[in-house]
């Protein structure tokens, strides 16, 4: 979206590199090793490159160790679950610094969650600040919100942008937006679907929404959009608490479970919630989770980006993923105020 071309990719998780392959581009190659394992120099012998000659580095180590939900620093240092494998997540940080070092690009971004600077993982955030700092970077860090970036789902996420000292350049920021997307206007049928079925304040059991493939139709821009059979929550007990709050509400017996706003942002799409039964983000007049069709546009993914895998390992690919939209805002500020001003 802000014009560089994505020459080579790191992905671990077998169905997360099968989402990646079906819309990489021919030149892009896909290394799907454990990150541990890649030498810096295998990565610029294959693109023909030296130390120093990369535009870019971007980098998003899995940052489940550092999240607010759950036990954070009781893991730390330990093996655990994290998609669908097993591993340690927390030291990833310094296996992307160490790739830093070796590849020497003009410009790198790393990303993680916000809860990076709070709490008991500022410890983490500081070293990690210090090390790349180190490696003769001017390095700074910031939390920005993807609701004020052109995505309609607020969304926080911690920025390091390191300039290599030679170039003399400072790292560069976006501006926020002066205006947010909605979820009316990412999904404009809603208003349609309340009127076709005469929705009322409580929703619309899904079970009568249901047509013969097991699929919910809906409308987007006059053509048929498929709504999972897995998105109904009625026969789970999480449906009793969706009737009794309103969109932009979150339950108080399931924390994660919010009717999302229908005039604002939705609220932070995670990695887990298409788990059937499990508690998240749920659709602000029926009683169902988001399809597919409506996550992407929600975390500012094209309609047309491929998807593979089940409906849970899908949602997992979009509550994981930096909103694309977001990240070309980053992307085209450091094309801008840095890389171009490089005499």
């Amino acid at each position: 979206m802000a014009g560089f071309k994505v020459l080579w990719a790191s992905e671990f998780i077998e169905a997360a590199r099968d989402s990646y392959q079906a819309n990489a581009a021919p030149y892009t190659i896909l290394d799907g090793r454990d990150i541990r394992k890649v030498k810096p120099k295998e990565i610029l012998d294959v693109l023909k490159m030296k130390p120093g000659d990369l535009d870019l580095f971007d980098g998003s180590p899995p940052c489940a160790s550092f999240s607010t939900a759950g036990k954070r620093q009781a893991h730390w240092g330990k093996v655990k679950k994290y998609s669908d494998s097993a591993q340690r997540t927390d030291d990833l940080f310094f296996e992307y610094i160490r790739l830093v070092d070796g590849i020497r690009p003009k410009v790198f971004v790393a990303e993680n969650v916000s809860g990076l600077v709070k709490g008991t993982a500022k410890g983490y955030f500081i070293e990690i600040l210090s090390a790349m700092r180190a490696l003769g970077y001017r390095v700074n860090c910031k939390v920005l919100d993807a609701q004020w970036l052109g995505v309609p789902q607020a969304r926080q996420r911690t920025i390091f942008i390191g300039v290599r000292d030679d170039l003399n350049l400072m790292p560069a920021y976006p501006k926020p937006l002066p205006y947010q997307y909605t979820v009316r206007d990412a999904l404009p049928w809603i208003k349609r679907i309340e009127e076709a079925n005469g929705l009322n304040s409580v929703g619309l059991g899904s079970h009568r929404m249901l047509d013969a493939n097991g699929a919910m139709p809906t409308i987007q821009a006059s053509r048929p959009v498929k709504v999972e059979s897995e998105t109904d929550i009625s026969r789970y007990a999480i449906a009793n608490e969706w009737d009794k709050i309103k969109p932009g509400e979150s339950s108080d017996k399931y924390l994660n479970l919010k009717k999302t706003r229908i005039d604002g942002p939705s609220h932070c799409i995670s990695a887990t919630g298409g788990s059937s039964g499990v508690a998240a983000v749920c659709h602000p007049t029926e009683k169902r989770k988001f399809s597919i069709a409506e996550l992407k546009r929600i975390c500012a993914f094209p309609d047309d980006f491929v998807l593979t895998g089940t409906y849970a390992q899908q949602w997992e690919r979009l509550g994981r993923a930096v909103p694309p939209v977001m990240m070309s805002h980053i992307a085209a500020t450091i094309r801008d105020e840095v890389l171009c001003k490089i005499k």
